[in-house]
């Protein structure tokens, strides 16, 4: 059944007139972002009780009022801090599996779902008043009340959890209905929801369970560096690995393989893709568990952190209409994320992209996206084969892993299309020797290739609590730097606050080295010049090495001398 529009439930039940609700609509047409209740209500249309009533007569619901409510324990204990302030939800009830919440945000029609996945509760909604669920939050639902460590102390004093988890834990044949009422155990459950939610607020990349002899580490990856949380009890290992298997859809009954999967939640209202690897280890099973979350990245090529002299020169050789452009760097150096800003930058409807990956990372509307799938022979080789025959203007392989996708890669190049790939090498003039150590012939590489953009990722430091820092010797000599030379340049760190959860860092930005090929590099590479001559060459012409781009954020405040040591070396 169609759901009624807001504005003209206002007006069925008398709180504005046609005229009024013409000016609201021509108000929310100018700005999208806001809900017409908001605005109404902005405007002094409605008042906060007329909100509610109208949005429970929208959706069916009842309303209620929870001034001076308190929730009681057990209901409580069912949704965790972070929970109730993502969903903006309070619990009222616990009664027979189904959970009685509170919320001012009827319109997120997946809120249900989502909380009935995390919570294991069957959902009954009541409508109640922005100001009193956010009173009742601030109240009952402080992130002081509840954390990681007070969850894990309970589950830690749980004796029946503790011979549940003997039970299914040790070697042999699982019981898979024993391992069923383990799995759904609310602590269980619990646990794995607030180290989820943590995780994806905290912008992570990774979450790593990993099995020990004595111990169960949760480490987090955030900004490119691990942290590890609290560890819970060594016993729920099984549990915790069996859970996430189970939201994975993988065989819990399996322990001895590798498995693969995948969760996908919608989170606060936006999707987020976890990508699980379960890998078998001499205690048990390491899961990591990859979150894509596409609230975060931004695809936009003015955001990655380029100069403008290197943006510039990259969008020039982006748009040619044939050749190689290769992306270099190590795993996690957001070699992915340039590309698809380049791609969502050349999306036009004119040109016809594809693309081929393993994994598609981010589905872009217009680009035609190819997973990867060995076990069924669809690799990279085998797919770009195919792609020719689409009639693509550009296309982006994942990977150049072997000479036969990069022997195809060239022939897509020299018959008229414009092919983006990654490498993974340490910087851009050394990726013609390796062209060259996989049997590329080096006049295809001279052919085809137009450019290479060797990229690296450092952490930024935090805004808040950034401080200048006199810098020790052993920092400057790492630099190549004398005291002398600074002048009036000045170096910064952070030093820890609750923004950046302690570390001085938030965020993080890109280093960029563009080497454009011209013809005296191009001969350069067919007289098999070293690798050193190359990068001088390019210097010479403009290039910024890794290092020097460094420099400059380092002098700026943007980032550390420590981070761009880490990430970058020095050539001499």
């Amino acid at each position: 059944m169609a759901v009624r529009r807001l504005g003209q439930i206002f007006v069925d039940l008398g709180f504005v007139t046609d005229d009024q609700l013409d000016m609201l609509v021509e108000e929310q047409n100018q700005n999208a972002t806001q809900m017409i209740g908001r605005i109404a209500e902005d405007m002094g249309l409605i008042t906060d009780d007329q909100l509610v009533q109208a949005l429970a007569e929208q959706f069916g619901l009842q309303t209620v009022d929870i001034e001076g409510v308190v929730p009681p324990e057990d209901a409580r204990d069912a949704v965790s801090d972070s929970m109730a302030q993502l969903y903006r939800v309070v619990p009222l009830q616990v009664n027979d599996g189904v959970i009685t919440l509170a919320t001012c945000d009827p319109q997120n029609l997946s809120m249900q779902d989502e909380l009935r996945r995390f919570l294991g509760f069957e959902i009954r909604l009541l409508v109640a008043s922005e100001a009193q669920i956010l009173r009742c939050i601030d109240k009952f639902f402080n992130e002081e009340t509840e954390s990681i460590e007070k969850i894990i102390q309970e589950l830690q004093d749980d004796e029946e959890l503790k011979l549940a988890s003997a039970k299914v834990g040790s070697e042999g044949p699982v019981n898979l209905s024993d391992v069923a009422e383990l799995v759904d155990s609310a602590p269980v459950r619990k646990l794995l929801n607030m180290v989820l939610l943590l995780a994806i607020k905290d912008h992570a990349s990774d979450i790593h369970f990993e099995p020990f002899e004595d111990e169960f580490r949760i480490r987090i990856k955030a900004d490119g560096v691990l942290f590890e949380m609290v560890p819970p009890p060594r016993h729920l290992a099984f549990a915790i690995t069996s859970r996430i298997k189970v939201m994975a859809n993988l065989d819990i009954a399996e322990r001895r393989l590798p498995q693969d999967g995948r969760i996908e939640l919608t989170v606060g209202g936006h999707p987020v893709d976890l990508r699980v690897s379960v890998l078998p280890t001499m205690f048990g099973e390491s899961v990591v568990l990859r979150v894509l979350d596409r609230s975060v990245v931004s695809l936009d090529l003015n955001n990655v952190g380029m100069d403008e002299l290197t943006i510039a020169d990259f969008r020039k050789v982006m748009e040619k209409p044939n050749g190689i452009i290769l992306v270099t760097g190590p795993t996690g150096s957001g070699k992915t994320t340039t590309l698809y800003s380049a791609l969502s930058e050349l999306n036009r409807i004119e040109d016809k992209l594809i693309t081929t990956e393993d994994p598609v990372e981010y589905d872009i509307d217009g680009i035609i996206q190819i997973p990867i799938d060995d076990e069924i022979d669809v690799t990279f080789a085998n797919a770009l084969r195919s792609i020719l025959r689409q009639d693509p203007d550009k296309i982006l392989v994942g990977e150049i892993r072997d000479l036969e996708t990069a022997e195809i890669a060239v022939q897509a190049s020299l018959t008229g299309h414009t092919v983006f790939s990654t490498l993974h090498t340490n910087d851009a003039p050394s990726t013609v020797t390796r062209m060259k150590d996989m049997g590329i012939p080096t006049f295809l590489i001279t052919a085809t290739v137009e450019a290479i953009l060797a990229q690296r990722l450092v952490r930024r430091i935090c805004p808040e609590c950034r401080e200048e820092v006199e810098p020790g010797d052993d920092m400057l000599a790492e630099l190549e730097l004398k005291r002398e030379e600074l002048g009036d340049r000045k170096f910064y760190r952070g030093a820890g606050c609750n923004t950046c959860s302690n570390t001085g860092y938030k965020g993080r930005v890109g280093l960029f080295e563009l080497m454009v090929l011209d013809d005296e590099l191009r001969q350069l590479i067919m007289e098999n010049a070293q690798t050193d001559k190359l990068r001088n060459v390019a210097q010479s012409k403009g290039m910024r090495l890794l290092r020097d781009a460094g420099m400059e954020f380092i002098f700026d405040g943007t980032t550390t001398a420590e981070e761009i040591v880490r990430e970058t070396i020095l050539d001499s």
